[in-house]
């Protein structure tokens, strides 16, 4: 017969046990909450079983620490999943960037590794987190803030290199495909910045013409590119003040001279930085169409 202190921990185990946990505690459609309160009785691995979302989600989502155990009253984000299917020609990074989400995330949610290859055709999960100012929302150009995100004013944008505007931002013309950012030359080496605050939701190799990339998440809608790098100095997952150095000037991607290509998106839309960057004393040339 076990005494009662002997159940306790036998209870406390089995809850400790992912996959042979019981949790009885009731839930309303768990597959689309985005905000769970831990009731009493419940255990991560029951709570990823009913949202149907893994449980490595929610860890890291929620920046859980071993032994992942959680208390009745604790308040954890559910990261929710679209589907998508790989188009021909669709790479990581382009699959990333429409999501506004890493792509180590997307591989995670997938059980793929980062460095694996995708083919078309391929079925994918994207993890989204709603309400949660880490990700960018679903890619859409409707005027209604997708996930209850709000559709926040711009960020109070800085120019994120002194040097002359070699190339200046134009919308797409007949077969002319436009130029969807400006780019900056600056000296080999020299510190590529942070427009604004933000956290890094890419940093690597972008497509080809693009070079060493980063990408940052702003709020709401908003987030700025920087390409062209020689190097790069901060990772997927970092949160960067603004000013805060985030690679060097180079000459990758389509450049032939060390500058860097910027770029401002609002919910995917490129648009011109030039009517966002603060009024600063920018020693440059005329921005050149």
């Amino acid at each position: 017969m076990i005494g009662r202190l002997g159940l306790g921990l036998a209870i406390a185990a089995l809850a400790a046990t992912p996959g042979l946990a019981k949790d009885t505690a009731p839930r309303t459609d768990p597959t689309a909450e985005t905000l769970h309160v831990v009731q009493d009785g419940e255990t991560l691995a029951g709570i990823a079983n009913r949202a149907e979302v893994p449980r490595v989600l929610i860890i890291e989502a929620n920046h859980l620490k071993m032994p992942y155990a959680v208390k009745a009253g604790q308040k954890l984000v559910i990261p929710r999943r679209v589907n998508h299917t790989v188009k021909p020609g669709e790479t990581t990074f382009d699959i990333a960037m429409d999501a506004g989400v890493p792509w180590d995330q997307i591989a995670a949610a997938n059980g793929l590794k980062p460095g694996a290859k995708i083919k078309p055709g391929q079925k994918l999960v994207i993890p989204t987190l709603a309400g949660n100012a880490a990700m960018i929302p679903s890619p859409t150009i409707s005027t209604d803030p997708p996930n209850g995100l709000p559709d926040t004013v711009a960020p109070a944008f800085a120019w994120p290199l002194q040097g002359k505007v070699r190339r200046g931002f134009s919308m797409p013309v007949g077969t002319n495909p436009g130029h969807e950012g400006i780019d900056v030359l600056g000296a080999e080496g020299t510190a590529a910045r942070a427009s604004a605050a933000g956290k890094v939701i890419f940093a690597g190799q972008g497509p080809d013409e693009y070079g060493l990339t980063v990408i940052i998440y702003h709020s709401g809608r908003w987030t700025t590119t920087y390409s062209y790098l020689g190097k790069i100095t901060v990772k997927e997952g970092d949160k960067v003040k603004a000013g805060e150095r985030i690679g060097l000037v180079g000459h990758t991607g389509l450049a032939s001279e060390p500058q860097l290509h910027f770029e401002i998106r609002r919910n995917k839309l490129a648009l011109d930085p030039a009517r966002y960057l603060k009024l600063i004393a920018q020693k440059t040339a005329p921005i050149v169409r």
